[in-house]
Order: structure tokens, then C-alpha cells, then sequence
């Protein structure tokens, strides 16, 4: 795909010519930009066009130098793939075997690719000068026949590269920068997507500014990707929460800052409601944004990042692997950037937990999140100066139906639920030990069954029933492994018997333990599966309603105040207070 260049027009994006070029290139005025296909043209022009040799990464992913050949004979047998015929040599042109010792084929002159009858790919298009030094080799050694095989291979072979007719999409030079996307994304179905952050790049760089330098890093330094990514991981940890935020959320919450604070300013100069600008995150308004605005902001935007993933770690979440809404993240970044310090008072920070919890039980974040990240950053803020609720606390409304389909962490919510055990204060069934950042990674927690899967299986419980969340929990990996496969009255009478080092825990403090995680022990230790399916859905949704604010449904809270949590096991008078209503 091309961009037409207008004449005598200043350039909005930066370029660069095609890897391997001419450093005169760089000079001249294009007629077009590649958009599109950059790593094929690119390969295409070094191993078929220049005349120098070619860096490539192996399969291993070493850099090598390599010359590129087509076995003449080969190339022309039927019965052989045409792929086959193409390989490579060495920078000296030499293949070795032997450690080097014995060289078996020497391709280092153009006699002995003559001799060899191994045509160089970089001569596809100009072979001229080639074939005549190849038939005055040969004639020179008397074989008139080998003539006729290059006929047949220039015919068969080399013309293929002349007439072969490359498909392109020519975009106008009027094209705008958002068609510019969406035809790259219409006709790309692989490789690398042209984002936002591309253009954008290119734009800022025609102003002199190296946007991909503060994000990839550049000179020794770190880029903001490599920050965000290693903020706040374990020692174990590759990356942390921060894992997989990308270019595009970064400018897209730096983009709801710019457009609020243009928003507010038409607001203070009394610009009548209907025509106020609209605050935005969408792609448009990312190529709309100035470079001095991301110069403005990327700084608080970073601290807004870092801030969340602070946020998240007081709400349990520890790994992007565990991290409900990936999107969510960028209305809370944006939010954490606006309020500043004011995120550390105890009211703001309740009030930002309700929010996040909303979000994810009300399942607002999975699609079309453009026009909600306005709201957030417009309403969110203003909530927590004493405005009304948000539109996401008021939409964050959980069906309790969904508690008896969700099985994977496909589901925001499901892992929201993990996270929500956690962060209420459930504690390991075997060690009494709460789920703190050190704890999680040190004893592996992750969702588990409660009734184990090999002992529903035995009972021919259906998989869509035992395999929801209703049936799982926080656990650590060994205390998993003393679960693994045994009815819950078996492997609550080891863990009260203790075993291989483990003391013995009285069954008081494991019913203490296993009230945490919003699980009756008597209906736990009878092996009454149906009767904790259902109490533990009502005990679920109580959880849930705490986090969230909103009521359970009617037929739930009727039956509410049959759960009881012991005031020593509760960690938030919420839940006790919507468990008595």
C-alpha cells in the first residue's frame, strides 16, 4: 500500500528510504510512501536488486551475512519445488564443511558461478552483463550446450520476475490520516497492524521529535514500555500488571486528558452545551493530538499508569494473567493522572475500588469503550470532589445468573471474583495465611475447585455445573495437591490431622478459615455439593454486592441473613451490613 506524495507540499509524516538504500536516497523527494509491505519490499530490494551482501536472522535468531543463488539445473527439473533451488552462501561465497577445512562449494568469482551454473538472485532484474560473461566462459571451454540452459532458464525462470505483477493499493495524497487506518486495517489480515502510534510517530518525527525513542527506550535508556512493564514486579516476575499496556492506551489516556482540558476551557469561556467539544479517546483523536499536548502530559500519564498498577496490587491483582479488563486500565490511568496525591486518602480510594469493582461486574468494558472512557474521565473525578455517581457505578449492575457460566479467566468477572476473595481477606485453607503480593507468589495461588474435579467426575457431575466459579477458590499449590481429587470431608479431616511437617489445625479455625472464602464448612464437610452450589452462589453474590454497592435481587437477599460471617473473619463491615438487610 502507497501514499501519494503532492509536490511542493510539506510533509506530515517522517520517512525513511528502504533499508539498504543509497544514502543519497534519503535526499530525494519520494512521489509515494510505503505504507504497507515494508518487510517484503525491503527483503525483495536486498537479496534481487542491491549488489551488497544481505543481513538476515537465521532460525535460531543470529545475525548472518548471506549471499543468495539459484541452482540453474535445478530450478529447471520438473519434479523439484522451485523453493529448493534457492539458497544461500556465506559472505566469502564459500560453503565449508569440516570445520571449515574443506570448502565444497566456491562461488567467490564469477567463473565459478559460471563454472557452478549457480545464477546470484541479485542479478534477476539486470542479467545481461551475467549472461555474457557466462556464455564467453563457456564457449571458452568448448560447451556451446550450457548456452542453451541458461536460454531455458532466463525464459522459464528470470522473466517470471520482469512480468510478475505486484498488486497495490495507491492511496491519494488527500487521503486523511484516519482512512489512512482503516484501509490498512480492511486489506492487512497479517503481520505487523499499522496503528495510531505509527502515524503518530511519523508525524511528531517530521517535527524533529522521536516518539518510538520514549517508548522502545534509545541511547542506554529505558523506554516508557520497559518501565511500565517492570514497575512493581516480584523478583520472579518477567514483567508486572503493567505487562501489556500498549503505545496506543498510553496516548489514548493522555488523548481524554488533552480533549477534557479543551472541553473545560470552551466550558469556561461560555461555549453553550451543544457545541462543546466532545472529549474522546478514539483513534481519530490520538492523530489529532498535538505534539505539545503529549509533551504536556506524558509525564503525569506515566505516574498515572504507575499509580494503578499500585491500585491494583490493594486489590489483589498481581498479574496481568489475572487482570479482569486490560481496557480498564486506561480510563484509570487517565483518572489517577487528573486527581494526583488525592488517590492516597482513604474516601477516594473507596470510592476509585467501587468504580473498578462495577466496571468489571457489570462487564462494561468489552466492547465499544470509547464513549465510556469519556465518561470515566469527565464523571469519575467530579464523584470524588462530592459530584454525583459515575454512569459506570450506576451501569455496574452483576446479573446473578452469570455466576453459574463463568469457568475461565475469559470472563472479567471470574477474575474478579479471585481477586475480590483475595482482597476481602481469604485466608489458605492450609497455612491461615492471607493472600499479600508475597504470599501469592511464593505459595503459587491461583483458582482452584473446591470439590474436586476427579470427585465430580466420579459422580457424573456435569462439567458445566462443577467447573464455575460458584466451585472454585484462591488457593495456594500445595495446598491444591492436598485437595486433588478427594471428596472435601477427606481432605478436610488431613488438613485437621496435619501431615508431613504441617501441624494439625483444630476444626474451629479451618471452619474459620473456610468462611473466608464464602463457603458453609458444614455443607463443605457433609459432601452436600448441591446444597453448597447454592449457598455459596447467595454467599457470592453478597461479595459482590459489597464491592459493587448495589443490591443483591430480591430473591437472593431474602435469604441473606441466613449467612453468617463471624465478626473476627470479616474484613469489611459492608458485608456484614448487606448480609443483615
Amino acid at each position: 500500500m502507497t501514499l501519494e506524495m503532492k509536490a511542493g507540499a510539506a510533509e506530515t509524516f517522517a520517512r525513511r528510504p528502504v533499508q539498504g538504500a543509497q544514502p543519497e536516497a534519503a535526499s530525494r523527494a519520494p512521489d509515494q510512501l510505503l505504507l504497507d509491505g515494508q518487510q517484503r519490499m525491503t527483503s525483495l530490494y536486498q537479496t534481487c536488486i542491491r549488489k551488497e551482501v544481505v543481513q538476515t536472522i537465521t532460525s535460531r535468531q543470529k545475525l548472518v551475512k548471506r549471499w543468495f543463488y539459484i541452482d540453474i539445473e535445478k530450478a529447471l527439473r520438473p519434479d523439484v519445488d522451485r523453493e529448493e533451488a534457492i539458497f544461500t552462501v556465506p559472505e566469502d561465497r564459500k560453503i565449508k564443511e569440516n570445520f571449515d577445512r574443506d570448502v565444497v562449494l566456491d562461488l567467490s568469482t564469477p567463473d565459478a558461478e559460471y563454472k557452478n551454473l549457480m545464477f546470484p538472485v541479485n542479478q534477476v532484474f539486470d542479467w545481461d552483463a551475467w549472461q555474457d560473461g557466462f556464455g564467453d566462459y563457456w564457449i571458452a571451454k568448448g560447451d556451446i550446450a550450457k548456452r542453451q540452459i541458461f536460454q531455458r532458464f532466463k525464459n522459464e525462470v528470470l522473466q517470471h520476475f520482469k512480468s510478475y505483477q505486484v498488486p497495490v493499493i495507491a492511496l491519494g495524497h488527500d487521503t486523511s490520516h484516519e482512512a489512512v487506518c482503516l484501509v490498512f486495517e480492511k486489506v492487512n489480515t497479517g503481520g505487523k497492524p499499522l496503528d495510531a502510534f505509527e502515524l503518530v510517530t511519523a508525524m511528531y518525527a517530521a517535527k524533529g521529535y522521536r516518539l518510538r525513542d520514549d517508548w522502545f527506550g534509545g541511547g542506554g535508556n529505558l523506554g516508557l514500555q520497559a518501565r511500565l512493564q517492570t514497575f512493581g514486579r516480584t523478583a520472579d516476575q518477567k514483567s508486572g500488571v503493567l505487562e501489556k499496556v500498549a503505545s496506543t492506551d498510553f496516548l489514548s489516556a493522555i488523548a481524554l486528558l488533552h480533549t477534557k482540558a479543551i472541553r473545560n476551557e470552551a466550558v469556561a469561556a461560555g461555549v453553550k452545551e451543544s457545541d462543546l467539544p466532545a472529549v474522546r479517546a478514539t483513534r481519530q483523536s490520538l492523530l489529532d493530538l498535538p505534539l505539545e499536548a503529549y509533551k504536556a502530559n506524558k509525564k503525569r500519564v506515566e505516574e498515572g499508569f504507575l499509580t494503578a498498577a499500585k491500585f491494583l496490587r490493594q486489590q489483589n491483582i498481581f498479574r496481568v494473567a489475572d487482570l479482569p479488563y486490560q481496557t480498564q486500565l486506561v480510563p484509570l490511568a487517565a483518572i489517577l493522572a487528573e486527581i494526583g496525591d488525592k488517590w492516597e486518602h482513604a474516601e477516594t480510594r473507596r470510592k476509585l475500588a467501587r468504580w473498578y469493582w462495577c466496571g468489571i461486574f457489570g462487564e462494561l468494558y468489552g466492547s465499544a469503550v470509547e464513549s465510556r472512557f469519556a465518561k470515566d474521565i469527565m464523571e469519575v473525578p467530579a464523584w470524588l470532589d462530592g459530584g454525583p455517581e459515575p454512569t459506570t457505578v450506576r451501569d455496574g449492575i452483576f446479573r446473578p445468573d452469570r455466576l453459574r457460566t463463568m469457568r475461565t479467566r475469559l470472563s472479567a468477572a471470574y477474575k474478579g471474583i479471585h481477586a475480590l476473595l483475595m482482597q476481602e481477606g481469604a485466608l489458605d485453607f492450609r497455612t491461615g495465611q492471607a493472600f499479600d503480593q508475597t504470599v501469592f507468589f511464593d505459595e503459587s495461588v491461583d483458582i482452584h475447585h473446591i470439590f474436586p474435579e476427579d470427585w465430580c467426575k466420579r459422580r457424573k457431575i456435569e462439567p458445566k455445573v462443577y467447573d464455575t466459579i460458584i466451585n472454585k477458590t484462591s488457593l495456594s499449590y500445595r495446598t491444591n495437591r492436598i485437595l486433588s481429587g478427594v471428596a472435601p470431608s477427606e481432605y478436610l479431616a488431613k488438613l485437621e490431622a496435619g501431615r508431613k511437617g504441617d501441624p494439625a489445625i483444630a476444626p474451629s479455625v479451618l471452619d474459620s478459615y473456610l468462611l473466608t472464602h464464602c463457603i458453609d464448612p458444614k455443607l463443605l464437610r457433609a459432601d452436600d455439593f448441591d446444597s453448597f452450589m447454592k449457598d455459596r452462589e447467595k454467599r457470592l453474590l453478597v461479595l459482590i454486592a459489597a464491592a459493587t454497592g448495589h443490591k443483591v435481587e430480591a430473591e437472593v437477599s431474602a435469604s441473606a441473613d441466613e449467612i453468617e460471617i463471624p465478626d473476627d473473619i470479616a474484613r469489611d463491615t459492608d458485608i456484614t451490613a448487606i448480609a443483615a438487610e
